[in-house]
C-alpha cells in the first residue's frame, strides 16, 4: 500500500517539474524501464531509492511518502 502512494507521489512531483522518465532515471544512474517500473508500482522502492527520488525532485522525504511528521516533544 505504502508502495503505491510513493510510486503516486513520485509521478506528481516527477509531472510538476515537468521531468521525463529519462531524465529521472539517469538522475538514479538506472534505466528508464526500471525507473518506470517503480513510478507504476510493480518494482518495490527500497529507503535509498526514496531519499534519492526525494533529493531529485526537491520534495522532503515526508511529502514523498505522504505520511504526516510528528512534532518532536
Amino acid at each position: 500500500m505504502i508502495n503505491k502512494k510513493i510510486a503516486l507521489n513520485m509521478r506528481n512531483g516527477r509531472l510538476m517539474r515537468n521531468y521525463s522518465q529519462e531524465y529521472m532515471a539517469l538522475q538514479l544512474h538506472i534505466s528508464q524501464n526500471a525507473y518506470s517500473k517503480m513510478e507504476i508500482g510493480r518494482t518495490r522502492i527500497t529507503v535509498e531509492s526514496v531519499f534519492k527520488v526525494a533529493a531529485v525532485l526537491e520534495l522532503d522525504i515526508y511529502t514523498l511518502m505522504d505520511i504526516k511528521q510528528v512534532p518532536a516533544a
